[in-house]
């Protein structure tokens, strides 16, 4: 890890799989990290992970609640997601009009918000999807949310990951922005954990506001190194 420091860390959506990956590399890292979980059961899970819960539905938070939530924080990371389990009004309601609420807060905040890691994926500015595809309402929350961010002035980064796995993190490569025709690229959930770690604690983000990356050949060094060098 390079020229990093330590922060106060709030994880949105705290119990998803890759928030559970950096939760414990954050906090190995020496960051005091709070998690925003929906439910009341998920509160253990946390815990064991080292991280202080907070149980708040996320789709009734509105701007001021965001501000009060991010005051005292230095990074948010936002791995929140429907993930198509309710339906078309619920990706909407957490991807999309959640995601702007929380925008909205860190403008409100202005000089004294915190810096913000987006988990967006390959491809989503043109996602060429068409409106009859279950994955559309996905697709068209996270394209609103990352130009939204682009036309921002905010410390911000969006991580495009590919087709997301569960294997272990090999090397990593940097790609174009561009949703893949083939089904054959994919990113693994820890080393995505890894990239949200290594800019968690930077002094400075990279310049390109938009960070595309799939699995590359090597082991889990080899992708430490990989990360470092971003």
């Amino acid at each position: 890890m390079t020229d990093t420091a330590n922060r106060n860390v709030l994880i949105i959506g705290g119990h998803g799989k890759v928030a559970q990956l950096a939760t414990p590399r954050l906090v190995s890292a020496g960051h005091d990290v709070t998690s925003l979980i929906r439910s009341p059961e998920q509160v253990p899970d946390i815990e064991a992970l080292g991280s202080t819960p907070q149980v708040r539905d996320l789709t009734a938070l509105r701007v001021e609640d965001w501000v009060e939530l991010m005051r005292d924080m230095d990074v948010v990371i936002w791995s929140a997601g429907n993930g198509g389990r309710d339906g078309s009004s619920a990706t909407y309601a957490i991807d999309r009009d959640g995601a702007l609420a929380l925008i909205d807060a860190l403008t409100q905040l202005g000089e004294d918000a915190p810096r913000l890691l987006m988990v967006s994926y390959l491809g989503s500015l043109e996602h060429g999807v068409s409106p009859e595809d279950p994955f559309f309402p996905y697709a068209d929350a996270k394209e609103t949310v990352d130009r939204r961010l682009l036309d921002s002035d905010l410390d911000y980064l969006i991580l495009a990951p590919s087709r997301l796995t569960m294997e272990p993190a090999g090397g990593i490569e940097v790609v174009d922005n561009a949703r893949s025709t083939e089904d054959s690229s994919t990113t693994s959930r820890e080393l995505v954990a890894m990239v949200l770690t290594e800019m968690a604690g930077r002094q400075s983000l990279p310049q390109e506001k938009i960070l595309p990356f799939v699995d590359a050949d090597g082991g889990a060094d080899a992708a430490q190194r990989g990360v470092e060098k971003l």
